[in-house]
């Protein structure tokens, strides 16, 4: 498994190595985009907009992303840092459409250079160590591969507990094409289709929004489930039933999106920190192990933890994980699509970022977010209210 993880990461390190070859430290990518960005300010007086909205695009997507500074911002300093920078950009690229005074798109244009600067020079002065790669490489997949393994184990926990155990190789085989499938997508962004930045970015929104759907009506199917499997006299049966009817495929597909999503991120990120490993390769790979090891372990815990807590406590906790996840990715999406220029950016004051759950400071992002959460009350109002004339109807029959 090592060695077939390895050629795909060689590979995709040997592309983005030849694309960086010419830069001999993170300043002078941002020294260059810097020019750059300077050019598209030049071109903005000029008032031809869309071109210097382009050039500004230029920088992100050619140096910002594709020479892994973005990947390694979040590996060695935050994921909160690389998401402030990429709103920086949106919002250079908003004043210009706005056609906003000289003066201030300057002013923007000098945070955000400013911002590239103070990174680089930050990841140029931390000297690799070997404690600092393995850190970096556990966080990595620590931080891509804990929402999946929580859907994942979610999903086998709750078709266990339901008595379709049965059902859960189709959910651990889709877990394992959706890996498949990152390790091909990864290597055809890479080396096959040149597939543009903004391409990628919308790529990965609406897998994103694609999961949010299918992780809703999971989330929805299983609350509506929770109070009639603690009356067994009333529905022993219908569970199984409607599994096997096609809320099988659903749960299939979560599972499949879910690490289909992470999957090939976190192979761009190991690309990424490989190519910058000069040394201490040994060190990526303990962190690699240790990150896995406690993956499995967060999936034994839920998948046989599960079994300790009461049925419809089990049920209802799950159905508001899958609705976390849901309003998570819901932001992630949208953000992936501000990033690509599909969705515009309208910055909210004093709201923080928290990256984890998708929660970023734009109406874009925040108003989705709020609609799931509406919606998720309503449902799980509306299905306990349900639940309850079905526990009165049981007791009626007894």
């Amino acid at each position: 498994m090592k060695k077939w993880v390895l050629a795909i990461l060689s590979l995709l390190t040997l592309a983005t190595a030849a694309s960086a070859a010419q830069y001999s430290s993170w300043s002078e990518i941002t020294d260059e985009m810097g020019v750059i960005l300077d050019s598209s300010y030049d071109i903005y007086l000029s008032r031809d907009i869309e071109r210097s909205k382009e050039t500004v695009n230029k920088a992100y997507f050619e140096f910002y992303e594709k020479l892994g500074v973005e990947r390694a911002v979040m590996s060695y300093v935050s994921g909160k840092r690389a998401a402030t920078v990429e709103y920086q950009f949106a919002e250079v690229k908003r004043l210009m459409t706005a056609d906003a005074p000289n003066a201030q798109v300057r002013a923007s244009l000098d945070s955000l250079i400013k911002m590239l600067k103070e990174d680089s020079a930050q990841l140029d002065g931390s000297k690799e160590t070997g404690w600092g790669v393995f850190v970096a490489s556990l966080l990595i997949l620590l931080r891509e591969g804990f929402e999946a393994i929580l859907v994942v184990a979610a999903i086998a926990a709750y078709l266990i507990r339901s008595g379709n155990q049965r059902l859960t190789r189709v959910v651990y085989a889709s877990a394992v094409a959706a890996i498949a499938a990152s390790a091909l997508l990864a290597v055809a962004l890479q080396t096959v289709f040149s597939i543009s930045g903004a391409n990628q970015e919308l790529l990965e929104g609406f897998t994103m929004l694609l999961a949010v759907v299918v992780l809703f009506f999971v989330s929805n199917w299983m609350v509506s489930k929770a109070e009639s499997q603690a009356w067994k006299n009333y529905i022993e049966g219908k569970v199984s039933a409607a599994a096997t009817t096609g809320s099988a495929a659903a749960l299939a597909a979560a599972a499949f999106l879910a690490v289909f999503r992470e999957g090939a991120e976190t192979i761009l990120f190991y690309q990424a920190l490989m190519a910058d490993t000069k040394e201490y390769m040994n060190m990526l790979w303990l962190g690699f192990a240790v990150a896995s090891l406690c993956l499995v372990l967060l999936f034994a815990a839920i998948r046989f933890g599960s079994l300790r807590i009461p049925l419809r406590s089990f049920f209802i906790g799950t159905s508001v994980l899958m609705y976390i996840m849901a309003v998570s990715f819901a932001g992630g999406g949208v953000k992936e699509l501000q990033e690509a220029d599909f969705v515009s950016v309208t910055p909210v004051s004093g709201v923080a970022t928290v990256d984890v759950l998708g929660i970023y400071p734009t109406v874009e992002t925040l108003l989705p977010q709020a609609v799931m959460v509406v919606l998720a009350v309503v449902s799980f109002i509306f299905y306990m209210r349900k639940g309850a004339a079905l526990k009165k109807a049981a007791n009626m029959h007894i």
